[in-house]
């Protein structure tokens, strides 16, 4: 990454996931716990890297073949305005994307969520949504009725 003077910027110890380890997602699922997962991993190097987190996310529901994926933040999904909250795009397809960014639609801290959700996408998993974890019960929501109430992202 280079700074506003265009040199290079030391991030410290950010890395990607390379990899996603199943078997004890798997054990846990089977055991009815459910896990949590930090956005860090261990390099080859030793190392504890900080990694997006909603990459990580992305990553682990390719990983366990997942058919649905939901990020939950504080915002009521992908908005044409963020300043205009009733500006949320309900349903968006994987090749509308590329427009919106060229557009400033998909901008900032959006950019690697929309764009693990394409990876999602393209990787087999049915359906991502963004939802907003402020709105009570926002999860069932999202996934028990027609309209929901975030962004679905969809081939």
């Amino acid at each position: 990454m280079k700074g506003a003077d265009g040199k290079p910027v030391d991030m410290g110890y950010v890395g990607e996931v390379t990899a996603v380890k199943v078997a004890p997602l798997l054990e846990c699922i089977r055991q009815g716990v459910t896990p949590v997962i930090s956005p860090t991993a261990r390099g080859e190097d030793g190392h504890v890297y900080n990694c997006n987190a909603d990459v990580a996310a992305a990553q682990v529901a390719i990983a366990l073949k997942a058919t649905r994926l939901v990020f939950m933040s504080d915002v009521p999904g992908l908005m044409r305005d963020p300043s205009k909250p009733d500006s949320i795009i309900p349903h968006l397809k994987v090749s509308e994307v590329g427009a919106l960014k060229s557009q400033g639609v998909v901008e900032k801290g959006m950019i690697p969520k929309v764009d693990s959700a394409v990876e999602a996408i393209q990787a087999g998993v049915d359906k991502v949504s963004f939802i907003d974890g402020r709105v009570r019960h926002a999860l069932l929501l999202e996934i028990f009725t027609d309209e929901g109430v975030g962004t679905e992202v969809v081939l």
